[in-house]
This record gives C-alpha cells, structure tokens and sequence, in this order.
C-alpha cells in the first residue's frame, strides 16, 4: 500500500512539473519553442537549466532510485532533450548558421500532442523503476 501511494505520488509530482515545461514551452512549431527557451537562455544557462524542472527531477530520481537502470534511462531522454535544444538554440541564435533543410524542419508545424509524449513515456519509466 505504501509503495502504491509513494509511485502514485512520484508519478503525480513528475506530471505536475511536466505540465509546466509544456506551458511555457508550447508553440505551433519548434522555432516558436526555441524562441520562448531562448528567452530563458539568453539571460543565464542556470536560469534556463530551472526551468526545466523534470531534469532537476531526473537527477534526484536517480539517485533516490539507487541508480536503477529505468531511472537513468529517464535521465538520459531528459539530459538529451536538454542538449539538443540547447544546441539548438546555439545554432539558430548564437551562431546564426542555418541550413535549409533545418530552417524548413524547424518552421513546420508540429502535432499538438508532440508537447504531451512526455507524459506518456516518463511515467511508465517512473513506474518500472519503483517496482
């Protein structure tokens, strides 16, 4: 019964905070999301770093989890989600070099529930890791 209310409670928490990157994330193409996180990015790294909550989350998961194999399989999505926006960012803010290709990648639209797979796959992770 415990267990079940303390995977319940983990995965409600990850939820909770997934929920708030999505919000300020959201945008109908993934420049628009890129834009919004530069924001962020451009006042500090740190600042951008915090308001990615769910990493923070995945860090002190996996050491909760005592390094269990799901927790950082977690951890990795989160951390190269992470790297690649902000490589990402470096690309189209910093270094202003875009390719075509990218430029055409980066303005299409993009499915509403792009935003949401988070929620979808993170949680199961949690789950499996707790069991």
């Amino acid at each position: 019964m415990i267990v079940n209310d303390l995977i319940l409670n983990y995965v409600l928490l990850f939820v909770l905070l997934e929920f708030y990157e999505i919000s300020w994330q959201k945008a109908p193409s993934i420049m628009g999301m890129l834009i919004r996180m530069h924001k962020y990015y451009a006042k500090s790294i740190f600042l951008f770093l915090l308001m990615q909550p769910t990493f923070i989350f995945g860090i002190w998961f996996v050491l909760l989890s005592d390094f269990n194999l799901f927790a950082i399989i977690l951890l990795f999505i989160k951390t190269a989600d992470i790297a690649t926006k902000i490589l990402l960012i470096e690309q189209v803010f910093v270094k202003r070099e875009l390719s075509q290709d990218l430029s055409l990648i980066l303005l299409a639209p993009i499915n509403s529930f792009l935003p949401y797979m988070g929620l979808v796959i993170h949680p199961i992770l949690i789950v499996l890791a707790l069991l």
